[in-house]
């Protein structure tokens, strides 16, 4: 009986440590987790920050979102970008907090902020723009969308317009993010072209709100992009067994039947990287060049042995 409560005992004890051990884990794979949302979030407002204040801003063009409005007032009352951007971010904030969660709400605050201080400190230190204003709505929307992307996929943003934009997509998932934004800024390009008398800078300005909307989407999705290949062969386990041979990639044999004679065949389905699928390709074409190959784009890969990039509450 001693025997066994001292391995009952034994026991619990490694239950315990196990369960102590997962934590500690957890809470390393958090503090890395916060590490990368924290370092996307600097690196994305700084982007933006230089992209908004030392180039658009200097370019004299409307820009969208919250920005837009933001450089308005600061080109009629000489009102901080940053300090406008928090300000009418408030109201937002409220009306949207339910939609778009505490999480991302937390987040998008947080980085708000970071965004806010780069744009009022940190961008006037910096040299600016000055050429051409094609160059320059050209280098506004696709660098300034890269900075979006970095942001938006570690699932925060700057606020503003964001706000809007997320909790619609939190309600209609399958639209796309970008062009959600970019229906919600057309209003504020008009309207600072409109103010300044500038039909230049409103074209301009959906040059960038364009941009934003492409980049932002291709960016997002190409992070869970990848290709399918379906294989029509007499030979599903052999194409199989090839496919996890070249590339170490699973695959699944669907059961079909020839359109003419009935005959019976397999379809092997594979989804991969561009580089697997090529490699795929080239093998197939060795060990049975009567198979049927069909490749097509996949703009989301889901499920064991793919990353998923998440964006809000999609």
């Amino acid at each position: 009986m001693s025997g066994t409560k001292e391995i009952g005992i034994l026991k619990k004890e490694q239950k315990k440590t196990g369960e102590t051990g997962g934590i500690a884990k957890l809470s390393g794979d958090a503090w890395r987790s916060l590490a990368a949302d924290f370092g996307c979030e600097v690196l994305g407002s700084l982007i933006l920050a230089v992209t908004t204040y030392n180039v658009a801003l200097y370019a004299e063009f409307p820009m969208t979102g919250f920005s837009g409005i933001a450089m308005i007032l600061y080109r009629l009352f000489r009102v901080p970008m940053g300090l406008s951007t928090i300000l009418l971010n408030i109201p937002v904030a409220i009306l949207c907090g339910r939609l778009i969660g505490k999480q991302f709400l937390v987040k998008s605050f947080r980085c708000m902020v970071i965004s806010s201080l780069m744009l009022d400190y940190l961008a006037p230190l910096l040299p600016v723009y000055q050429g051409d204003r094609m160059i320059a709505a050209l280098i506004t929307g696709a660098v300034g969308a890269l900075g979006y992307a970095m942001i938006y996929v570690r699932g925060s943003s700057t606020g503003g317009s964001d706000f809007i934009v997320m909790a619609v997509k939190a309600v209609r998932p399958y639209w796309n993010l970008g062009t959600i934004a970019f229906l919600s800024d057309v209003g504020v390009i008009l309207a600072g072209g409109m103010i300044f008398k500038d039909l230049d800078g409103i074209v301009y300005g959906m040059i960038i709100n364009l941009l934003f909307a492409v980049v932002v989407d291709k960016v997002i999705l190409g992070m869970n992009a990848g290709m399918v290949a379906l294989i029509v062969t007499e030979y599903g386990k052999m194409v199989t067994e090839e496919v996890d041979r070249c590339c170490m990639r699973g695959s699944t044999i669907l059961k079909a039947a020839g359109g003419y004679q009935y005959d019976k065949k397999d379809v092997v389905m594979v989804a991969g990287s561009n580089k697997d699928i090529y490699q795929v390709q080239k093998r197939i074409r060795e060990v049975e060049p009567k198979a049927f190959m069909i490749i097509m784009d996949s703009h989301e890969v889901h499920g064991e042995g793919f990353r998923i990039t998440r964006v809000a509450g999609g």
